[in-house]
């Protein structure tokens, strides 16, 4: 069975910083390419940042130098630090892995930006 976990979102001041891991199992995890997403009310899911199996990355305009994605195929986790958050990054962030035609989505974690 696959699943992937998110966790480590909150509530945080603008400016501040949160780290977002996601644990995944049941699957290579090694050979997937892995990426978090975000969808806030009313909008649409957007991708934030991926990275593939050689560690090469890409990013929304929008997080460029603030955010960095990474991952760990030891502990088969991913994450996505966060630093110099917005009230516009307001969102559920979700993880995705995807192989070829193989997708898989974790279930969010919230992220709330706010004074």
């Amino acid at each position: 069975q696959v699943q992937l976990v998110e966790s480590g979102g909150g509530l945080v001041q603008p400016g501040g910083s949160l780290r977002l891991s996601c644990a995944v199992s049941g699957i290579t995890f090694r050979l997937y390419v892995m990426g978090w997403y975000r969808q806030a009310p009313g909008k649409q899911r957007e991708l934030v940042a991926r990275i593939d199996s050689g560690g090469s990355t890409n990013y929304a305009d929008s997080v460029k130098g603030r955010f960095t994605i990474s991952r760990d195929n030891a502990k088969n986790t991913v994450y996505l630090q966060m630093n110099g958050l917005k009230p516009e990054d307001t969102a559920a962030y979700l993880c995705k892995g995807e192989l070829g035609i193989k997708d898989y989505w974790g279930q969010g974690t919230q992220v709330t930006v706010s004074s």
